[in-house]
């Protein structure tokens, strides 16, 4: 696309075919700066139309980034529920949210869907803010850990009411979702069990085909098969939409299984926010053995969380590289080095631990 000598104040449509596709960065950034009034300042009112093949508008419109930044806080009264809290969620991407009851997630996750204000920072997508926006609002759906709000509802009148709300639902997803998790759709929701409910408010998430979907607690409540049908629900909307998914939950496994990244949360702040390839990949247990028993003040070259001795046997939680570990080890006289691979969980206990936090407190 030639942008030289262009006029956007005189732009009305813009038509895009897949021949336009090796150029889509540029398009992109044509609409956002006519739509920012970055250019085109004079009798642009926006009102651009934009028309392309449908697969091709998906792609456009899924290019967006989740940013909570400027250092985010919202009290309730007295109590600080997020401190200073900042991340960035990658388009496209699952990201899970851990932490135990009254750490932030809920709070976090209800500003982001545009139900709370922060009291300070800036909660954006694509650089726009969520709250009292209603077009950005139509990109994110929000299923709270609470469904009883829907108890006098049936499926069908939920399925109604957010046709109304996300010009993006599809009747015919919802349909097909509904029929592959065996749901009756013109039941009264109050007869539901809680996990029952919780599907059919998962459903709707997905039905409303919206770039962001905030899970809060997804997996709460659901039997082990439930959970697998939700978790195969939810990766079929995520390869079919790209949609980004935060989830927020106390389950690791369900974290490990679905999500790329993950940040820990605790009192309102952001412990660490990593990918969880990067993490499992850089945080280590070492086993080894010396004549004489080592500390890790011995080590000042290596970043240890942990150390423990049983008999002759030493064991160090180091984050870093394990061949450039062991390598330190054996130039200490270390007789052997081998490197056991920690679980998820061990892996967060050790890393809050290393940053001055009680791990046991987590899960109370």
């Amino acid at each position: 696309m030639r942008l030289a000598g262009l006029n956007p104040d005189g732009i009305q449509a813009i038509f895009i075919t897949h021949e336009h596709i090796d150029h889509l960065l540029g398009v992109i950034w044509l609409i956002r700066m006519i739509g920012q009034k970055k250019i085109g300042q004079g009798k642009y009112e926006g009102n651009l139309r934009i028309y392309c093949h449908e697969e091709l508008a998906r792609s456009i419109r899924m290019i967006a980034e989740l940013t909570i930044q400027k250092k985010v806080t919202k009290y309730f009264d007295d109590f600080c529920a997020l401190d200073e809290f900042s991340l960035k969620v990658e388009s496209g991407s699952a990201y899970g949210l851990l932490g135990s009851n009254g750490a932030g997630k809920s709070t976090l996750l209800r500003i982001l869907a545009g139900i709370y204000r922060q009291d300070s920072g800036d909660v954006t997508v694509d650089g726009e803010k969520i709250y009292d926006n209603v077009s950005v609002k139509q990109r994110v759906f929000y299923v709270s850990d609470d469904v009883e709000q829907y108890a006098n509802m049936t499926p069908e009148d939920m399925r109604k009411m957010y046709e109304i709300f996300y010009p993006t639902f599809s009747n015919e997803k919802f349909a097909r979702l509904m029929k592959a998790i065996d749901l009756p759709q013109n039941k009264r929701m109050s007869t539901f069990s809680k996990g029952m409910k919780r599907q059919a408010a998962v459903v709707c998430g997905l039905a409303a085909s919206t770039d962001i979907l905030l899970l809060d607690e997804a997996f709460d409540g659901l039997d082990p098969t439930m959970r697998i049908s939700v978790r195969k629900m939810l990766f079929e909307a995520m390869a079919e939409n790209n949609s980004t998914v935060i989830i927020s939950s106390h389950n690791l496994t369900e974290i490990e299984e679905l999500c790329d990244s993950v940040g820990l949360v605790h009192k309102g702040k952001v412990i660490f926010d990593r990918e969880l390839d990067s993490i499992k990949g850089s945080i280590h247990k070492i086993q080894v053995a010396f004549d004489g028993a080592k500390t890790a003040a011995d080590f000042p070259e290596l970043e240890i969380l942990s150390e423990n001795t049983i008999g002759s046997v030493q064991s160090f939680i180091v984050n870093g590289d394990s061949d450039e570990i062991c390598r330190v080890m054996r130039e200490k006289g270390a007789k052997f080095c081998d490197v056991i691979p920690l679980t998820l969980n061990e892996i967060f206990i050790y890393e809050m631990e290393g940053q001055g936090y009680d791990s046991s407190k987590l899960d109370k």
